[in-house]
């Protein structure tokens, strides 16, 4: 029915099913009379993790031979200590990445990932595995991406993006280097922000007052009598502004999440 290797296994199995509904797997008789029935499978034992064993199944190889090579990349991954799975495409890996850490991050911040991830990167690189991404694929793709009039900003955070989310491929033996590692553009620098002076800022609260009846002034003043942010200052509450005692606590910002969707 298979092959043994010096460990582990390389077997035909298929997904029928017994009258009680059971798979049958390995025990099909189609597959002693067909030889284009059911797909190759690997299964091997892991070293024991917490005492407890682990078995590692793979199924779905066109052949044997294919099966077999798995097989012995995953135990030359054990002895080396980092083992790439060869059909592990880049849509697969980052969607993956992105479940694992969504937990971890701020909303925001995984909102932002996700769209990256999504939009730029799947489209791009998704389809390739995982093991045959190079960095000149990438620069071909900023380069593509800037002859597009691409923000430069943009940009860079998108392609900063994926050096984050390989570093972790990485690190979890995954992978042997990082192909995205040197890719990543220089940070674009802001630009010098200019402050008002005192006249300026009168001026405009002055104009605003005036000309609009803006409800937001009140706002304005704020903002410009304490430095605050925008998100800050929206997420106040009155428990933490203290009028008689000229003092306020942030405690809380205000985020946008997905704010370009209906």
């Amino acid at each position: 029915m298979g092959q043994r290797a010096q460990r582990g296994r390389v077997y035909r199995r298929c997904g029928c099913r017994d009258e009680g509904g059971r798979q049958l797997g390995a025990w099909c008789v189609r597959l002693l009379e067909e030889a284009g029935h059911g797909s190759w499978t690997y299964c091997v034992d892991l070293a024991p993790e917490d005492g407890r064993r682990r078995t590692r199944r793979r199924g779905g190889f066109a052949t044997e031979a294919e099966a077999a090579q798995e097989l012995a990349a995953v135990l030359e991954g054990e002895l080396s200590g980092s083992y790439e799975e060869r059909r592990t495409t880049v849509a697969d890996y980052l969607r993956e990445w992105l479940a694992a850490w969504k937990e971890d991050l701020t909303v925001n911040t995984y909102a932002g990932y996700a769209a990256y991830v999504e939009r730029d990167l799947i489209p791009a690189f998704g389809r390739c595995r995982l093991l045959d991404l190079r960095p000149k694929q990438i620069e071909d793709w900023m380069a593509a991406q800037r002859k597009a009039g691409r923000g430069r900003v943009t940009l860079y955070r998108v392609v900063s993006t994926l050096p984050n989310a390989l570093n972790h491929a990485v690190r979890s033996w995954r992978l042997k280097f990082n192909p995205a590692e040197h890719c990543v553009p220089p940070k674009p620098r802001a630009q010098e922000r200019t402050c008002w002076t005192p006249k300026e800022a009168a001026s405009f609260l002055r104009h605003n007052a005036e000309q609009y009846a803006d409800q937001l002034a009140d706002l304005f003043e704020v903002m410009l009598g304490t430095g605050m942010r925008r998100s800050e200052v929206l997420a106040l509450h009155w428990s933490d502004v203290h009028l008689m005692d000229r003092k306020l606590f942030v405690r809380w910002t205000l985020s946008a999440v997905d704010n370009g969707t209906g």
